[in-house]
């Protein structure tokens, strides 16, 4: 089932190519540990110097105004100068946020990133990892080991929390779980991710060009000659949330490159005490804090520091501008005695990358916040093996169909 959305009850994210919230830097294509959905081949000795970091940083800054830089890979803690890029991105007057799957990270080196200028992370964690001791556990057990990186976090303190995790068929019915466990932890939890599994079907119904060649894509580390399904929504994952929570509602979205009316990135804004949620922010909210924020730092937000979020009280004032700030402060001004517990605010973003479309288009996400750098210039990250194999990004073609030119 797929929810029923209108685009113009929404703000549209103002995020563009040149003009966006974050970048995406790849330190190292290593890591740790294999996840079914991964789209990077993994490369133990592909670390980059500080040097070729520093050059990737120098197209961001010529090509492309950003608030955070999301530091992945492969995983960023792989890297033996973690710490060095970390206080190379807060030293350009950028928000450092490390994406890892956590298996490296202890409180001694967070201490010590946090130090450098570490702005927060993004842990990776789904019930399709190969992580150790965790194999074969289901999503609502693995929230159990979320709780404790969410603990650790906190306990350094002054770093953003969030958590994305992978949606297959098969766990799609889990998301209402890892949401409502969002809720119960409002307090240290501040952003929860999801993302739609994609995979390229090789045995399908395209054939793959190359600049007008035709080119064996099976060694690509996101083809399957394997049927799973590759379709779900962002609509899909936010029907089986209001199965749970009807009055689950974004207020802010990406469309697709070739869909307008697609929803690429699916941004909710709640409010709650722990464990409970009074409400969600509309549309106007959004827009005045991404223009506000546009205006007083030239960039558009990406990440909040957790003493925004723990400001929820405040945001309330805004009330009169938004409706669903309105109705948020209604819930939680009910009762008299609910003033006396802290108002968190959070953040709960639906991803749907790329969708072929039957004739071939490729609906990328417009406005991409995950662009990264390859030969000096600006692309998609989710996609950096195709260029990275066959020297630039491969085109689809329905099958019995010639290549367009």
């Amino acid at each position: 089932m797929t929810a029923q959305l209108d685009h113009r009850s929404l703000y549209r994210l103002p995020w563009s190519l040149p003009d966006n919230a974050i970048s995406w830097l790849e330190p190292t294509a290593a890591c740790n540990l294999y996840c079914d959905g991964c789209y990077r081949t993994n490369e133990p000795k592909s670390h980059r110097s500080l040097e070729e970091i520093a050059d990737d940083l120098d197209v961001f800054a010529r090509f492309r105004k950003a608030d955070g830089i999301s530091v992945a890979g492969g995983d960023p803690l792989c890297h033996p100068e973690v710490v060095d890029i970390v206080a190379m991105i807060a030293g350009r007057g950028l928000k450092p946020i490390l994406n890892t799957n956590g298996l490296a990270l202890s409180r001694e080196l967070l201490t010590e990133m946090k130090r450098a200028g570490l702005w927060g992370l993004t842990l990776h964690i789904d019930s399709k990892q190969t992580r150790p001791r965790w194999r074969g556990k289901s999503e609502v057990e693995l929230n159990e080991l979320r709780l404790e990186y969410a603990q650790l976090i906190a306990g350094v303190g002054g770093l953003s929390c969030a958590f994305n995790s992978t949606i297959y068929e098969d766990t799609l019915e889990c998301v209402p779980d890892v949401v409502a466990w969002g809720a119960q932890h409002i307090d240290i939890v501040h952003v929860l991710v999801f993302i739609a599994f994609r995979a390229a079907l090789i045995d399908g119904q395209f054939d793959y060009y190359v600049n007008g060649q035709k080119i064996d894509f099976a060694g690509i580390r996101y083809a399957t000659d394997t049927q799973p399904r590759t379709d779900i929504q962002s609509t899909d994952i936010l029907a089986a949330i209001r199965d749970r929570f009807p009055d689950f509602q974004p207020c802010a979205y990406l469309n697709g490159t070739e869909k307008p009316d697609s929803f690429k990135w699916l941004l909710t804004g709640r409010l709650g005490t722990k464990g409970r949620i009074h409400g969600y922010v509309g549309a106007r909210f959004m827009e005045l804090a991404q223009v506000t924020h546009h205006l007083r730092n030239g960039r558009y937000l990406a990440y909040s520091s957790p003493k925004v979020h723990r400001r929820g009280r405040s945001l309330l004032a805004l009330s009169p501008l938004d409706r669903g700030l309105a109705r948020a402060a209604r819930s939680y001004l009910r009762n008299p005695l609910r003033v006396l517990q802290r108002l968190h605010y959070q953040s709960v973003m639906l991803i749907q990358p790329i969708d072929v479309l039957p004739d071939g288009r490729q609906n990328m996400c417009d406005g991409c916040p995950d662009m990264t750098v390859w030969n000096g210039r600006l692309a998609w990250s989710c996609r950096l093996e195709e260029p990275v194999q066959f020297g630039n990004f491969v085109q689809t073609v329905p099958k019995q169909a010639s290549p367009s030119h």
